[in-house]
Parts: structure tokens; sequence; C-alpha cells
């Protein structure tokens, strides 16, 4: 049997939490939807979740730990931080969603996550696109999404890191919530908030309507657009300026004159002289 456990690995909590809104008139919130299992230590929450995704963990399971051995970003970056300095999660979501259309679930996560921390902490960081959560240009947290095909469904498994304290990240170009807002949260009220900004918006993924809406929220809290920007991928390097998002969530870059859209890579916001 495969596992994904390492033998420094413990549960805290056996039973599954469930997440509801303190004042249930705010969202209607499904019972028992959301799922939340925690652990003192694992390798990497989106590898133990999309596991289970494989073995047919249904949708709003949730893991969270205070510490990754092996936490992963985008572009095969790691992700580390002190045990307890970061909320440090993975949730699966079966959003009945095209390929193509599978950057909505990853968006809708991504302003939850804004949402829930404008709402405890009045601070209202901006997304840089793909999937970074920033204050003046300094990452406060990030997403990673893995696809998993489970028969003719697919399964997307959105991890969630944000740093809550000046021990989360070395990174001189990083920021934490401790620092912004001057306030502190635990680890699992900042995911109770996310998961209640998110019931609401899980719920548009299901029609072009709900998906508009998520498009137009996504555009107007991106700070990429409008950006002189390079563009990393993993054969080349391409600068230009930030259009728009295209109707799956694809960057439009102005490349030379040129309209490129971009599904993958990397972004660094670059200031004019950079760009010049």
């Amino acid at each position: 049997m495969r596992t994904f456990f390492n033998t420094r690995t413990s549960v805290r909590k056996l039973l599954i939490s469930t997440t509801r809104p303190k004042n249930p008139s705010l969202l209607n919130v499904q019972d028992h939807f959301w799922r939340v299992e925690e652990f003192d230590e694992i390798d990497s929450t989106n590898t133990w979740l999309a596991e289970q995704a494989r073995r047919g963990a249904r949708e709003g399971l949730v893991a969270r730990a205070d510490y990754q051995s092996a936490g992963r970003g985008r572009l095969e970056r790691t992700w580390e931080s002190a045990a307890g300095s970061a909320l440090l999660c993975s949730l699966l979501l079966r959003p009945g969603l095209a390929s193509e259309d599978l950057a909505y679930a990853v968006a809708a996560v991504a302003l939850s996550a804004r949402g829930a921390l404008a709402t405890l902490s009045g601070l209202v960081p901006s997304l840089k696109w793909p999937n970074d959560l920033v204050v003046h240009d300094q990452k406060l947290g990030g997403l990673l999404a893995e696809v998993v095909a489970v028969g003719d469904e697919l399964a997307v498994v959105v991890g969630l890191g944000i740093n809550l304290t000046d021990h989360a990240s070395a990174n001189p170009h990083a920021t934490n919530l401790w620092r912004e807002s001057a306030q502190s949260f635990g680890a699992r009220a900042v995911l109770d908030a996310v998961l209640i900004e998110l019931d609401t918006r899980r719920d548009l993924l299901a029609s072009s309507e709900g998906r508009t809406a998520v498009l137009a929220e996504w555009r107007a809290a991106l700070s990429t657009l409008g950006r002189r920007v390079r563009v990393i991928q993993h054969d080349a390097e391409l600068e230009g300026v930030a259009l728009d998002l295209d109707l799956h969530g694809g960057l439009v870059v102005d490349v030379a004159g040129e309209r490129r859209v971009f599904t993958v890579g990397d972004v660094v916001h670059l200031r004019v002289a950079e760009g010049s």
C-alpha cells in the first residue's frame, strides 16, 4: 500500500470536524460539507489529499498541518516554514468543470482567502497571477493546484499557504499577516474563515453566470493587470504588459505588439526602469 506519511507524521485529530459560521444567517453553509483533518506534521498536505482523491474521497475534505517536511510550491519550488507560523492546508474540490475551466476553482479559493483575511483583519491583499496573495508586491501567501483524474471526473486539490507570523518565511520578498495587520490569528481560525467564504464561491462554479461573476472578481483583485511583467516559463522568458484575463483565466499579455495568452508560468512584476 502506498502511503505519503513519513515516520515523523502524527495526527492530532482523528475525528473529522465541520466548519460553520458563527452566525448561520450570513451564509447558507451545508452541514458537514467541509471536513478538516489536522496533522502536527506531514510531508505534504497536497500529496496526502491527492491520494485521498484517488481513493474516492468526496468533495469538501480538507487537510491542515502545523508543519510540512516536504511542502511544495509552483515550478517545483519548496515551501518551508516554522511549525505553527503559517496556514498550511489543501482542499479537495470536484467542481464538474472542463479541464480548460479548472482555473476558476483555484481562483475561487484565492478570492476566498482574500475575503477571509479582509473579514478577520481588515487587510485586503491583492492577487498576483497566477496564484499569489501579495501586499505591496510582497508575498503573503500562495496556492498550488493539482488535477486528479478519477474515472471521467477531474478533481482539483488546491494547496493554500498563508504566512501568519515573522517565522513563516525567510524569503526577503515575503511578508506575513502579523507584520501587515499587527494582529495575531491562529491557522485554524483563518482556515475556518476561508471555508465560509468558499462556500458561496463554490456554488458559483456550477453555472456560466456564476463563473462570469468569479472572473469579474478575479480581474478586480489582480494587481498584475496593467503592469509590465516578465513571464517565466520552463523554456523561455518574455516581457510585456499584462492586459486582461481571457475566459479561461489565461493571462493576456502584449508582447512587442502581439497579444499572447499564457496559461502556465510564473510572473514577475517589473518596475518601469526594469522593463524599459
